[in-house]
């Protein structure tokens, strides 16, 4: 039979585990947005790390001028994936707790 203090403890990862199921589906219905180039180019990425949307002003759009774009491209979609990860070690941290600075050992590993 489970003393007190781990049957808190056993609470208290049964609630941290439900936080954490509910932080990652906040995180797959959220997404950021990111523009570079004054707003030419814009990437929403998911909270979870998925590309969603490129937007393109056709403005930049210049057939002599490709490697123009692709860099523009490159840096909102980098942008948005940084914020996307910002986003998720933001929601994780807050659904852990005060468990997160645990060290759980084997038991960490049942939480996903």
């Amino acid at each position: 039979m489970a003393n007190p203090n781990q049957m808190k403890m056993l609470r208290q990862l049964q609630q941290v585990q439900a936080d954490m199921a509910a932080a990652q589906q906040a995180l797959a219905d959220a997404t950021v947005e990111a523009t570079v180039g004054g707003g030419v180019v814009k990437a929403v990425v998911s909270g979870t790390g998925e590309l969603r949307v490129i937007t393109i002003d056709p403005s930049v759009v210049d057939p002599d001028d490709v490697e123009t774009l692709e860099d523009l491209v490159l840096a909102a979609v980098t942008e948005g994936m940084r914020q996307a990860r910002e986003m998720q070690a933001e929601k994780m941290a807050a659904a852990a707790g005060p468990m997160g600075g645990l060290d759980l050992g084997p038991i960490g590993n049942l939480l996903g």
